[in-house]
């Protein structure tokens, strides 16, 4: 059976372009030209992956958001935003967005964030834990997967007592290619990386996506951490 996603957009172009690559894909598309038509078929075909513009006539992308993720938290909707419009992003992800595109929509960058939504998805049904601590011969790694949220700060701050124990030079936390962070996740990572810096800790990040790289650098997160690390050991 297809997967099923919706796009939203105002241009039928666009929306013509989508239907056809996603099929393309696999997927089972659906498609509506504005937010409220959007939330219709959302809760009419209830998909697993929606995405959706955020500038458009009738009801935006953001409204469309916040009533998507009121009939189903688990929705990955990945937002559309202007070229290089951080805040946009941002605040989308303070409403629970899982990703986001910036325009003109690369054909890699759709086929890269489709993958992350499919990921995450897969861990949320296996339920899987999401933090786990490694060890490497100079740090202690905390490994990240699927979406960081308010419910995984629990989770996060036991894993970080963890790898404090272990007596390592430095911490990494190592976020999975999939991962995706929230808005609720952003403050608690802000909070929690003040606390290791207050407490001395030498903290690193690695393995994070572009574009939460970006979003780090804006909410400043990146200053909180060591430089970022390239890549993993062999």
């Amino acid at each position: 059976m297809d997967k099923k996603i919706l796009v939203i957009d105002d241009e039928q172009p666009t929306l013509n372009m989508f239907r056809l690559l996603l099929e393309a894909y696999g997927y089972e598309a659906f498609t509506a030209a504005n937010g409220a038509e959007g939330v219709e078929m959302f809760e009419r075909e209830r998909p697993g992956i929606v995405l959706t513009d955020i500038k458009m006539p009738v009801m935006d992308g953001i409204e469309a958001l916040k009533r998507i993720k009121a009939l189903d938290p688990h929705a990955e909707v990945i937002v559309i935003t202007g070229h290089g419009d951080m805040d946009l992003a941002i605040r989308a992800l303070n409403l629970d967005a899982t990703d986001f595109l910036n325009k003109p929509v690369q054909r890699q960058g759709l086929s890269q964030a489709l993958s992350r939504a499919e990921e995450r998805l897969a861990i949320a049904k296996t339920r899987k834990q999401e933090i786990e601590v490694a060890e490497e011969d100079e740090a202690a790694v905390l490994v990240l997967r699927g979406s960081v949220t308010a419910g995984s700060e629990p989770f996060l701050a036991r894993a970080m007592v963890s790898a404090r124990v272990l007596g390592k030079p430095c911490i990494v936390l190592d976020f999975d290619e999939n991962a995706s962070i929230n808005g609720a996740g952003l403050a608690f990572l802000t909070r929690l990386l003040q606390e290791a810096r207050d407490n001395g800790d030498a903290v690193r990040i690695r393995g994070l996506s572009e574009n939460f790289r970006n979003v780090f650098d804006v909410v400043g997160i990146s200053r909180l951490v060591e430089p970022y690390l390239a890549g993993r050991p062999g």
